[in-house]
């Protein structure tokens, strides 16, 4: 296993506006040496601009910005040891592979035999030994950002950013890739910083998110901390799926749901307008002779392992996710309604009214 080469990166109080828009509203956010960290959120909540004031591309009107404890808001961007891989890649189409790689190394003024030498490095470790002589246009998606990769990092630097950099490949290949940038990341100890509106991307590898709306930090932690206990009603809708129900008008006789709600009230003392919230996994569905809520199938969605089924149970629409091999159900059939105990959470009138905000933007 490699030693840690990356470096900390802590952001302190940063703003940015663009004429009246606030891209960054007092952001502070602290990344831990060879920590990979993804920034998520929805369009407009200022991630982008987060990565580029990071990289030096764009300077926040307030804040600071440290690299392994050193200030460098001063220092221009290709003076501050950051790897960076843009969404398009970026890739000079008139240069082959291995000269992709080798160009910023003989900007720098390195030795042909370095040179030479670095490049196969890179290409061994991003698996595209044997290509360095193909050109850019020869090349698939796939190994197309792999070149990027590559290339952002046979400098070695301790930070390196990613702004999106899988979005315009199949989801396959996206899954693929993903998972190689992990073991890659693991291997250099680099601290990567992933910029993403794909929660799964950031699910999937980050070892932690930290969720922006409107330019502020709404919560950071790890994906399972995110998922199971969101700091609020956008947070649990951004990340997964969840259901929300009034508290006010609710009449479900829901196994599950009386026990839930009453653990929920017992820690939360909410005001007018408060949900409640159950993830759709949550959500069972059983025979019409168990115990229950009745309700009615109004429509399914099959994908591979499970089934997305949308009931409809006294006024209330809710979605469940149900195993797709225990049973098929069909638009029209009826079942009844439980919870999985200990699955409500609560959520104030504020929370759920920035939830509300953020959707209308």
């Amino acid at each position: 296993m490699s030693t840690v080469k990356g470096q900390s990166v802590e952001v302190r109080s940063l703003s940015k506006t663009y004429g009246p828009t606030v891209a960054l509203d007092d952001l502070s956010l602290t990344v831990q040496a060879g920590e990979f960290l993804a920034i998520l959120g929805p369009s407009g909540s200022g991630k982008s601009t987060a990565l580029m004031t990071i990289a030096g591309f764009e300077f926040a009107d307030r804040g600071q910005i440290l690299i392994g404890g050193q200030a460098i808001d001063r220092v221009p961007a290709h003076r501050r040891g950051i790897g960076m891989v843009f969404q398009r890649y970026a890739l000079f189409p008139h240069l082959s592979v291995a000269e992709n790689l080798a160009y910023s190394l003989r900007r720098r003024g390195c030795p042909d035999q370095e040179i030479r030498q670095r490049v196969a490095t890179a290409l061994d470790l991003v698996k595209l030994t044997g290509l360095g002589a193909r050109s850019i246009g020869e090349l698939s998606g796939g190994q197309q950002q792999r070149v990027a990769i590559a290339r952002a990092t046979i400098s070695n630097p301790t930070v390196l950013l990613m702004d999106e950099p899988m979005s315009a490949l199949d989801r396959k290949l996206r899954q693929h890739m993903q998972l190689e940038l992990k073991l890659l990341q693991r291997e250099l100890g680099t601290t990567v910083i992933l910029v993403t509106h794909d929660q799964e991307e950031a699910m999937s590898m980050a070892d932690r998110i930290a969720l922006l709306d409107h330019g502020r930090l709404r919560q950071v932690g790890t994906p399972a901390a995110l998922y199971h206990q969101p700091a609020d009603a956008f947070v649990a809708d951004f990340i997964g799926r969840t259901n929300f129900l009034p508290l006010a008008s609710c009449s479900l006789r829901v196994a599950g749901f009386a026990s839930g709600l009453a653990h929920a009230l017992a820690t939360n003392s909410p005001r007018t307008g408060a949900r409640a919230g159950v993830r759709p996994e949550d959500v069972l569905l059983c025979l019409e002779h168990e115990e229950g809520e009745a309700c009615r199938i109004i429509e399914t969605a099959f994908s591979g392992s499970t089934q997305t089924v949308l009931v409809e149970a006294a006024g209330h629409r809710l979605i469940a996710e149900q195993p797709a091999r225990e049973r098929a159900w069909r638009p029209g059939d009826v079942a009844v309604l439980r919870f999985r105990p200990g699955s409500v959470r609560l959520f104030d009138q504020s929370s759920v009214a920035n939830q509300e905000k953020s959707h209308a933007a």
